[in-house]
């Protein structure tokens, strides 16, 4: 059985945290810090079950590694044969498909059941659209995939959907590079969480390759190989952040967050705009963010396509706002960790709250009462576990199964929840 987590009802939160790092700069970084040439000192890496599950798969890859330094393949890697197991990380399964279509081995690559319900068909079209070989080892359009070697042809015209997953144009970008040509990728509709293409592009940048876009239509990445910077440090998870920045908002604070501020990379940083919006005062500086509560939250109607995973976090606290509140342009969430829009409408109702779930929207009109005790399922999903436990700061004790599922990103979460919460 399930560990089952209960939070008792707090009187309000204050402290400071130092955060984890980012897992979506530490899996890119991991990635083309192992293709590289040269060795690369990396602090700051986060160190959970995603970036666990790209090391292990680098290793059998052939890439090696001591501590904080990882010994760059200098290209291709090594290894032509393997069979790699990518648990439920998009930022590791995505990325490395479209590699290892470059690299002219026999890989097989496979996730945990969610893996295998999440859509990668537009990043595989994509990659056969210039010559990659690639079968679906189970149902068509999505993991288990089976890649085999190819005649890379990158004259050919390269297009992907964009209104999927950002991943899918990410991990086109970075493989590019290893066909030692100009490489041209087009975007097919709207462009989903630009902030994330924002965050490869800057990575890429400190591994010596630039890329050249035409607003958020087309990209070019230039011909080159990418080169270690000699050392990088890793900034703290902007998405980690919203949970106690919103125990700020919701517990009256003041809470401080190390390790992401003015000067961050991660568009999850404008998760305090929205904080803000709902009554609360921000502070910032280059690395740090302040904020603390002014009294009960404002509704919030919002789009919040560029922030899809902080938005998680606003849909809890909007139990507590003065009236409904609507999170617009959230249809990524669908294609996540779990359909994340269908699961936070469950998990909101049993607090008492009326919710709209659309398409790619959610309505919150919050209870006068809200039912305490209640048992949040967590969906195998670390974000669900970690945005429910705020319900406590609204003075409403809470029950949370499966509280390990943090593992994935954070896993002393709760142990650093609680010393902020009183």
């Amino acid at each position: 059985m399930a560990e089952v987590l209960e939070l008792k009802a707090a009187r309000g939160a204050a402290g400071t945290v130092r955060l984890p790092g980012s897992k979506s700069i530490s899996n890119r970084v991991l990635l083309l810090a192992a293709l590289a040439a040269g060795d690369t000192e990396v602090t700051g890496m986060l160190d959970a079950d995603d970036t666990l599950v790209m090391r292990k798969a680098l290793s059998a890859l052939g890439v090696s590694f001591d501590r904080e330094t990882i010994f760059g393949a200098g290209g291709l890697f090594p290894v032509k044969k393997a069979e790699l197991f990518l648990g439920n990380a998009g930022t590791a399964f995505r990325p490395l498909a479209a590699v290892l279509a470059m690299c002219g081995g026999e890989y097989r690559l496979s996730g945990a059941p969610r893996m295998h319900e999440r859509p990668i068909g537009d990043l595989v079209d994509a990659l056969r659209g210039v010559g990659a070989r690639i079968d679906y080892a189970g149902k068509e359009g999505y993991p288990p995939l089976a890649i085999h070697p190819g005649k890379i042809d990158v004259a050919k015209k390269l297009r992907v959907r964009g209104d999927v997953s950002s991943q899918f144009l990410s991990a086109l970008l970075m493989a590019l590079p290893l066909t030692g040509s100009t490489a041209r990728v087009d975007v097919k509709g709207e462009l989903i969480s630009k902030p994330y293409v924002e965050i490869t592009l800057n990575v890429m940048r400190r591994f010596g390759l630039e890329v050249r876009r035409d607003g958020w239509k087309s990209f070019e990445v230039q011909r080159g190989t990418y080169v270690s910077p000699g050392k990088i440090s890793v900034e703290g998870d902007a998405s980690s952040a919203s949970y106690f920045l919103a125990a700020g908002a919701l517990g009256g604070g003041p809470v401080r967050v190390e390790g992401v501020g003015r000067a961050s990379i991660q568009g999850d940083v404008r998760f305090v705009e929205v904080l803000e919006r709902m009554g609360a005062k921000v502070s910032m500086g280059s690395d740090w963010i302040e904020v603390r509560g002014e009294g009960r939250l404002k509704a919030v109607d919002l789009d919040l396509n560029h922030i899809p995973d902080a938005a998680m976090t606003v849909a809890v606290l909007a139990l507590f706002a003065d009236g409904p509140s609507a999170i617009r342009n959230i249809g990524s969430w669908r294609v996540k960790e779990t359909d994340r829009i269908a699961a936070m409408a469950t998990e909101l109702r049993k607090f008492g709250a009326e919710v709209e779930e659309g398409r790619d929207f959610l309505k919150v009109v919050p209870s006068a009462t809200l039912k305490k005790n209640v048992l949040v399922e967590t969906y195998d999903d670390h974000r669900m576990a970690m945005s429910f436990s705020l319900v406590c700061l609204g003075g409403v004790p809470v029950r949370i199964n499966d509280p390990q599922c943090v593992a994935k990103t954070f896993p002393d979460y709760f142990t650093v929840y609680r010393s902020i919460t009183s």
